[in-house]
């Protein structure tokens, strides 16, 4: 099993950037493929990037590319998504998790099973 602590959320104006951390309990953290989900008021739960077991390959959703980051520290049990040039588009609560996978693999969002409190982002404008 693993617990899944997300911190630096905030409110940051548009085009700044947010350092979002995600902190896992175990020692199974390289067993996990991670990933950044997010919800806005109103709407459904979406995928935002997410990261193998062993870091090597990364998705992102189309309106993130080139904008966000997603990195894992398997050493220290840590998932890291830096979100720069922030629009009106990205304010949501940011919800790390972690699904088991093979090595090298990406889950489809549905094979997520352990979840974050989440933490909220809140964009300026």
């Amino acid at each position: 099993q693993v617990q899944l602590v997300e911190s630096g959320g905030g409110l940051v104006q548009a085009g700044g950037s947010l350092r979002l951390s995600c902190a896992a309990s175990g020692r199974t953290f390289s067993s996990y493929a991670m990933g950044w989900f997010r919800q806005a008021p109103g709407k459904e739960r979406e995928f935002v990037t997410g990261i193998s077991r062993g870091g090597q390959n990364t998705k992102y959703a189309d309106s993130v590319k080139g904008r966000f980051t997603i990195s894992r520290d398997n050493a220290k049990n840590t998932v890291v998504l830096q979100m720069n040039s922030l629009n009106p588009e990205d304010p949501a609560i940011y919800y790390c998790a972690a699904g088991q996978t093979s090595y090298g693999r990406i889950p489809t969002p549905d094979e997520y099973t352990y979840w974050g409190q989440g933490t909220q982002v809140i964009v300026s404008s």
